[in-house]
Order: structure tokens, then sequence, then C-alpha cells
């Protein structure tokens, strides 16, 4: 990964980034609107991102224990990053009530909106897989880890069961089937999730931008107290410390390189979109989540070039 691919990368979700908050000023931001924003990135894009790369890369007996590593990797590194948040919040931050909240949003990335979009840019088609497998990773870990966090009277279920398969889920394993089985779809089909696939990435900064505008306009002083008291844990361990981890892991476990890169690209992803709406589910502090996303996804667009950049030179060593 060049240094310039990098920044061209993240210059271009800047600028979309940019265009969502414009956006925001020419329509109402309610709920009707936001469901059709998540369910064209989740039901569509995503899904054909993963088909699309699926559909590009040969998967044999080697490439697929890869992917089914790269997932337990995810879960491995996606609990590290929970346990560095809740044991931070709890030596460092006077409210331990938000202890678990905090811990949530230190370890769980946007592995989906803009970890695969990006993966699949620097790294091609097999670092869009393995992104997908990571963030699939991080789906298990969201319903079972972090539901299981947030409930006040904690079981695991059937009901924890079907949260966990939605649509990139579905996709990966309709993708891995017909790879294994060697079926290709008619060229029809091929072509149409290639262009679905290219609607991700704009849909979802287009979205983070439109949240952006909203909260501002609505919640300001609300946003600012918030990120005095809280914003430097969950930036600092998902954003510095976590991708660190992971090149440390990755390294002592010497994995292919586009496994390791995907492993750290995945790792610095900010804090994670949907936590607001796991937040809200478990009546936990929905604020906070929207909040912090926010502002780490600010502060990524200067941190990931960086990290990727200096952990991509230890990688290379």
């Amino acid at each position: 990964m060049t240094l310039g691919l990098i920044f061209h990368s993240i210059g271009i979700i800047t600028l979309m980034i940019t265009i969502g908050v414009i956006l925001a000023r020419t329509f109402h931001f309610n709920e009707d609107t936001r469901n059709v924003f998540i369910s064209l990135i989740v039901n569509v894009g995503m899904p054909c991102i993963i088909l699309s790369s699926i559909l590009q890369v040969d998967i044999n007996g080697d490439l697929l224990q890869k992917i089914l590593l790269v997932f337990f990797l995810s879960i491995g590194i996606n609990v590290l990053g929970i346990g560095m948040g809740y044991l931070f919040a709890i030596v460092f931050h006077k409210k331990v009530d938000r202890a678990k909240e905090l811990a949530i949003l230190s370890g769980l990335g946007n592995t989906g909106f803009i970890g695969i979009p990006l993966c699949a840019v620097l790294l091609g088609p097999e670092g869009a897989l393995y992104a997908a497998m990571f963030d699939a990773g991080v789906d298990f870990t969201i319903w079972t880890v972090g539901a299981l966090l947030l409930q006040k009277n904690r079981r695991v279920g059937l009901g924890m069961l079907r949260t966990m398969i939605n649509p990139p889920i579905i996709a990966i394993f309709i993708g891995i089937l017909m790879a294994l089985s060697q079926y290709r779809p008619p060229l029809l089909i091929v072509d149409l999730f290639d262009r679905l696939a290219a609607i991700a990435a704009p849909l979802a900064m287009f979205y983070i931008g439109i949240m952006m505008m909203n909260l501002f306009q609505t919640k300001p002083a609300r946003g600012l107290q918030i990120s005095r008291s809280t914003l430097w844990l969950p930036i600092m361990v998902k954003l510095i410390l976590l991708p660190v981890f992971a090149v440390l892991i990755g390294k002592t476990l010497s994995l292919h390189l586009v496994m390791l890169q995907t492993l750290l690209i995945q790792a610095a992803m900010p804090t994670l979109t949907l936590s607001s709406i796991l937040f809200a589910k478990y009546s936990a502090d929905e604020e906070m989540g929207v909040i912090t996303t926010i502002f780490s996804t600010l502060a990524a667009l200067l941190t990931i070039p960086i990290m990727i950049y200096l952990l991509n030179l230890l990688i290379l060593q």
C-alpha cells in the first residue's frame, strides 16, 4: 500500500462526507430517511461488494482456511478492544456506570460501512473478502459479547442468533458456496453485483455526513459536553492501540501480507456506526454512541493514513 493511495482514498472519503453534510441541508433527516440509507447500504451495497469480491477470487482449500482464520482473529481483536476499553474506563473515568458503553465503543469498529469498501480499494478483491470476514466477526461480537455486556438480565437465546443473520452474513455464505461449487452466475448478474457494489461507500459516507450535521444542529451543547468527558478513551483505544495490537498479533502468527494489512485497516476503523442502535435496544446512552461515532470518524480521517503508513513499515520488515 503506497502512501499516495492511502491519502487518495481518505481524501475521497472526506469529500463524500462533506457532500453528505451539504445534502443534510436539502431535506429533513428523520427515522424514515435514516432507514432508507441503512437499508440500501446493509441490504444492497455490502452484500454486492462481498459477492462481487468472491466472484473475482479463486477460492481453494488454502484460501478457505485463511478466511476462517480472519473470522476468528476478528472476534479475538474485537474482544481485546472491548476489554481494554472496559479496563481503561474503570481506571480513568469517574463515571463507572458508562464503562460498558465505553468498552463497546472502544472495541467495535465501522468495518462494514467504511472498512470493506476501503479494503476493496487498497487491497483488491482478496482484501475485500478478508474484510468481509472480519466484519462478520464484528457482527458476531456485537450480538454476543456486546449484547450480553449491555443486558441487565443476561441470557443467550434464539433471538440473539436471529440478529446475527443479516444480508452481509448471508452473502458471505452464498458466495463461498458458489465459489466452492465453481458455479458462476450469468454475466448479467455478475455485472449487476459489480455496479451495485459501487453504491456502498458513497452512501455510507453521505449517511455519516448527514448524521453529523443533524446531530450538531439539534444538540451541539450535549455533543461538546460529552466530547470533553469521554471521547478521548474510545478514540485512543480504537484508533491507536487496537491497530498496533492487531499488527503484533498478525506478525506473531506470520500471516500472509494481504491478511495482515486487512487486519490493520479493519482494526483502525472508527467506532461502530450501529452502536447507537445497539445502545437504544438495551436502554443505554444512545447519544454518546452517536457522538463518539461522529468524532471518531473525523479523527480517523487523520489517524487511518498515519497508522497504516507507520504500521505498514513494521509489517514489511
